[in-house]
């Protein structure tokens, strides 16, 4: 499997905030959002080729104690792009670690996870500015995919979170879930985008209002709060 980091923090996102966790990031994605915070596993992907044993291997012993409780996320880049990702989570689980996967939410495998964070991609997120819109058009046409993100919400215990830039990012948001089903307002989250602090606070001003006008919730990015943007944090 193609890998860009493993790295022992704690979760910055979601209904896990604040959990220490092992994270196992793949290397390479199907989407090249404008604002993309990881790089290193979609734009310019760095990886080394791993088998899956060295994987849970070295996400064991990042673990400071056998008593600490086995939370991992595998995320990307998008994981579901991998074609060992159900294998990896299946062996994850077995070995009795929580699994939490990160996905965009418009490619399925029959993954094994205790909570699936799907993050629909936005308007906002067409790179028509970067590389001079190369890849603009494929994204658009890929980032968002209703059947597939209905199955995945029918089929697991969810969260689903939106990176919002401006007020009118709402407008998208409200029409993607009037064609979804099942999707209770509490596991609705609006997360601002933005790698510094400062941005994340300025836009968390409107975005905590869109929340409480809708019954969504707020989601922090706590990694950047504490960390910056750095990378293996």
């Amino acid at each position: 499997m193609r890998i860009a980091e493993i790295f022992y923090s704690i979760q910055g996102e979601g209904e896990l905030a604040g959990v220490p966790s092992v994270f196992v990031r793949t290397a390479g994605c199907n989407l090249r959002c404008e604002w993309c915070d990881t790089p290193h596993a979609s734009w310019e992907p760095v990886f080394e080729e791993l088998p899956l044993d060295a994987i849970l291997t070295r996400a064991t012993a990042l673990l400071p104690t056998e008593n600490v409780p086995k939370h991992l996320v595998f995320t990307g880049g998008e994981p579901l792009i991998a074609p060992e990702a159900v294998e990896l989570t299946q062996r994850f689980a077995d070995d009795g670690w929580h699994v939490t996967v990160e996905t965009s939410g418009n490619v399925y495998q029959p993954v094994q996870c205790d909570l699936l964070s799907l993050s629909p991609k936005l308007a906002n997120s067409t790179p028509w500015q970067r590389d001079a819109g190369k890849h603009a058009l494929a994204h658009e046409q890929h980032r968002l995919d209703l059947p597939i993100l209905q199955r995945l919400i029918d089929e697991y215990h969810h969260q689903l979170k939106f990176v919002v830039r401006e007020p009118a990012d709402l407008e998208e948001i409200d029409s993607i879930l009037s064609q979804l089903r099942n999707v209770p307002l509490q596991q609705v989250q609006l997360m601002p985008e933005g790698t510094d602090a400062a941005t994340l606070s300025r836009r968390a001003e409107w975005v905590v209002e869109a929340c409480k006008d809708r019954g969504f919730r707020y989601c922090p990015r706590l990694q950047v709060e504490l960390f910056g943007n750095a990378r293996g944090k």
